[in-house]
């Protein structure tokens, strides 16, 4: 087996935050694997790999026993929350969570919510200010999906800024160069998280209503239902990733319609599901998602062994040219494939229908009600990787 590339990239690098791309082209002239030297991991950018590993069932995101790293004691209260996550369990623990959520989180209850979407994305640009320039993210990419996943969850609306809160410091978890500043925030909003849920919960078990939170309480398979930690924790999960990465995707996606000059023809009716996976697979709210290897096994040429840790570079198999010609164009007119942004195989994101529905719900109304929008200054990405998303984005309607 030949040695692999080492190639050095800090991931809070300036340059980096604002375009990784160039950094995810130089790893590809490597082969389909490299190692990322600031991460200690070998890294690929390749979507036939990406698609492998992720639909392997020799790889997962539960690290084996021998591999399960030792939690300081200042980070228990997050990880007593991920001990009960689906996205970081495999089966059949995984296999009978995500069976329960399946069962209250149905395509029927998603597909209901989309006059409801639309209502309240006319509300929130009604309150846009015209001819002065606004920040579209904290006006509109994020209020919109976190008020339809309380909607949905039925958890009050009023408590949208405190789930935005607590929901980012959270994620704070997963980015790189995290600090123990960060992790005490994280600490903090995971305590107030579950301190609300569990009494919210509790509420809900005395007087149900219909919502996802009572569904989920309801939800049974062969006698068996959600224990309350696993019920806090799965509130938690969706009501961190129903939000987080649509967020960063309205931002990206309306920076970039507005850089191609593609709306409004790309938002029509019949166009508007493709310029969506276009919008999704060019600019990806998360960039790398990992593996651990369950036992020896080759993917295209490269050995891994039991315990070996992979990253997958979404936004670069998103990319590659084997699989897209000029790849690195935003073409909303392209040929609908499968792209790595919901991840694939058995943790494919449950909440991919509803992440999509507000996209294409959200979009046409948008550049519908305000065909002057331009930027008003240069886009600014936060330094947020994992995620990629935009500090601000500020616009002119």
């Amino acid at each position: 087996m030949t040695e692999l590339s080492v190639l050095s990239q800090s991931p809070v690098d300036a340059a980096f935050v604002q375009n990784p791309y160039p950094f995810y082209e130089r790893a590809r002239t490597q082969g389909p694997f490299f190692r990322w030297q600031e991460y200690g991991l070998v890294a690929t950018t390749s979507a036939a790999a990406t698609n492998v590993i992720f639909r392997d069932r020799r790889f997962g995101r539960e690290a084996p026993p021998e591999c399960a790293p030792v939690i300081p004691d200042h980070l228990r209260p997050f990880f007593a929350v991920e001990a009960h996550s689906m996205l970081e369990l495999e089966p059949p623990r995984h296999t009978r969570l995500r069976s329960l959520v399946l069962r209250a989180f149905t395509s029927r209850r998603i597909a209901a919510l989309e006059p409801e979407i639309a209502t309240l994305v006319h509300l929130l640009i009604d309150d846009i200010p015209i001819g002065t320039p606004f920040d579209l993210l904290p006006r509109f990419a994020q209020p919109l999906p976190v008020r339809i996943i309380a909607r949905l969850l039925g958890v009050p609306e009023e408590m949208a800024g405190d789930l935005l809160c607590w929901s980012n410091a959270m994620v704070g978890m997963y980015m790189a160069g995290r600090t123990r500043a960060v992790e005490d925030r994280a600490m903090a909003a995971t305590e107030a998280f579950v301190d609300f849920l569990r009494g919210y919960v509790e509420k809900r078990r005395a007087r149900p209503a219909d919502d996802l939170i009572t569904h989920l309480i309801a939800a049974e398979a062969d006698g068996d239902r959600l224990s309350t930690e696993e019920l806090i924790t799965t509130c938690i999960l969706l009501l961190n990733a129903g939000h987080e990465a649509t967020v960063h995707t309205i931002g990206n996606g309306v920076k970039t319609l507005l850089e191609a000059r593609a709306a409004p023809a790309a938002l029509h009716p019949e166009k508007v599901e493709a310029t969506v996976e276009e919008i999704l697979r060019h600019d990806p709210a998360l960039h790398m998602f990992t593996r651990w290897a369950y036992e020896d096994i080759e993917v295209m040429g490269r050995n891994f062994r039991r315990g070996d840790q992979v990253a997958l570079l979404l936004a670069a198999a998103n990319r590659d040219p084997g699989v897209w010609d000029q790849p690195a164009r935003f073409l909303p007119g392209r040929k609908v494939k499968p792209h790595a942004s919901f991840g694939a195989g058995l943790h494919f994101c449950v909440g991919a229908p509803l992440a999509r529905l507000e996209l294409q719900v959200a979009l046409p109304i948008l550049f519908q009600r305000l065909p002057g929008l331009r930027l008003e200054e240069l886009p600014v990405y936060a330094d947020v990787y994992h995620f990629h998303g935009l500090k601000h984005l500020t616009l002119q309607a």
